[in-house]
């Protein structure tokens, strides 16, 4: 079964038939739990469609996906009256008391924000792919063109793990998700586009940089892939995950896995930068896919070609929410964390 076909008409009628909340959180986890869900499996499938399908499939998945929303919500307010209702009927309480405010749990922003990432690229056909945090250093700098001089690979960048692995290929905490990427490309045939989301750790710690942090890089190979379309991408993830009035910038840079390579800065939102470093900050590193890396990865360079690009998340909501220090995403601090 086509998992992008849902039957709408059947999943509103089991909302409207619901009699308990754990009726309706059953319902929204088989639709939009992140690994099963059929709304979740049928954005990605999309990507299987060609693109007149895919647009057309993509604008009633989102209806419906609103649609199921709106139901559920009244549905839960339906219940939750009926419940009070009948308990002013048949216990002996004072309903016109106040009650204490009832906590309700939510997703961590960096969750909200990666699901809203997954949903953006699955509606351009991007898959979504994740590997171990876990890495040797042939995956995490070898097969990426990095130099065996390289300062990345220094022990002061890096948390190297003690094991028996051999000197030249020690197991590390991952530095990007990057590894994810030649482990994509050795399994999968060209054309391709996947994002690859996740955990990395970097020996650094500031207001914008700690030891772990999440980004999402992203791959598109195919025989016609050019700098354009990679700025195409760039600029419509932009305007869709932060902001339409977002201002940013392509400026050249290095990195031994692309060539050319470009940074996106964005600038902070508002009149006051004293506290940040400057009004801009990079974002996005991006660039051409460099040909010893497809070569690595059993892919004729010849023929193929594309574009690689790593987001840093919690910078990317920083600047949508003008969030000052990115240390307090991991505190959890109720009164920030209740914003969201």
């Amino acid at each position: 079964m086509n998992n992008t076909s849902l039957d709408s008409a059947k999943i509103l009628e089991a909302i409207l038939n619901a009699n308990s909340k754990n009726e309706l959180d059953d319902i929204e986890q088989s639709l939009f739990g992140r690994k099963s869900g059929s709304v979740t499996l049928a954005m990605k499938d999309l990507q299987k469609l060609d693109e007149d399908a895919r647009k057309e499939t993509a604008k009633k998945l989102n209806a419906d996906k609103q649609k199921f929303l709106s139901e559920l919500e009244k549905k839960h307010i339906e219940i939750k009256t009926a419940k009070k209702e009948q308990m002013s009927g048949t216990e002996n309480i004072d309903i016109s008391l106040s009650l204490p405010s009832e906590e309700t749990g939510h997703l961590h922003p960096i969750s909200q924000f990666i699901t809203n990432v997954e949903e953006v690229f699955g509606r351009m056909g991007f898959d979504v792919a994740v590997g171990p945090e876990i890495e040797n250093e042939e995956l995490n700098f070898d097969l990426l063109n990095f130099p065996k001089e390289h300062a990345a690979r220094d022990s002061q960048d890096v948390f190297f793990i003690k094991s028996n692995a051999p000197e030249d290929n020690k197991l590390l905490l991952r530095a990007h998700t990057s590894p994810v990427q030649i482990r994509y490309m050795r399994e999968h045939k060209p054309p391709f586009r996947a994002i690859f989301p996740g955990k990395v750790y970097r020996k650094d710690a500031d207001a914008t940089h700690s030891p772990m942090f999440h980004q999402f890089e992203g791959l598109m190979i195919g025989e016609d892939v050019s700098l354009a379309n990679m700025k195409a991408v760039m600029i419509t993830a932009i305007k869709e995950l932060i902001s339409k009035d977002a201002e940013f910038r392509f400026r050249t840079a290095h990195f031994p896995f692309v060539e050319p390579g470009l940074e996106v800065d964005m600038r902070w939102q508002g009149d006051d930068d004293s506290s940040r470093e400057g009004k801009w900050m990079e974002v996005v590193g991006c660039g051409m896919v460099h040909p010893n890396v497809l070569e690595n990865c059993n892919i004729d360079s010849k023929k193929y070609q594309g574009f690689a690009f790593g987001f840093g998340i919690e910078r990317m909501i920083m600047i949508r929410d003008q969030i000052p220090d990115l240390r307090a995403f991991f505190v959890n601090d109720l009164r920030f964390l209740r914003q969201f």
